[in-house]
C-alpha cells in the first residue's frame, strides 16, 4: 500500500483494483478476507490517497489530548478540562511576556 501514495489517483485506483482482484482469487483465506475488507472500504482508501491523509496526524492529536487529560487530573469541573484541551489543541500560538533586559 505504501507505493500507492506515490502515484496519481488514477494509477492508484488501477493498482488497488488489480491487487483486490488477484487477492480475491487467492487460496489463502486471510488474503481473501482482506480483499473483501478492502473492497468494502475502497472509496475511503482512495479518498485517503487523494487527500494525502495518514493516520499519524490523528494519532498524534489523540496522544496530545490524552496527555492533556493526565495533566488535568484533579480538576473539579469538566469545563476546565475542555478549556485546557482547546488551549493545547486549538492551534493558538500564545507567547508569554518576556522580561525586558
Amino acid at each position: 500500500m505504501r507505493t500507492l501514495l506515490k502515484h496519481p489517483i488514477g494509477q492508484a485506483t488501477t493498482e488497488l483494483n488489480r491487487w483486490v482482484f488477484r487477492a480475491s482469487h487467492s487460496r489463502i483465506p486471510e488474503i481473501v478476507g482482506l480483499a473483501k475488507k478492502i473492497r468494502r472500504r475502497r472509496p475511503d482508501i482512495l479518498r485517503t490517497i487523494r487527500l494525502g491523509y495518514s493516520n499519524a496526524r490523528l494519532e498524534a492529536f489523540n496522544n496530545r489530548i490524552k496527555v492533556t487529560i493526565r495533566m488535568a487530573y484533579g480538576f473539579h469541573h469538566v469545563d476546565n478540562l475542555i478549556a485546557l484541551v482547546m488551549l493545547r489543541c486549538g492551534g493558538l500560538d500564545i507567547r508569554l511576556p518576556q522580561p525586558a533586559i
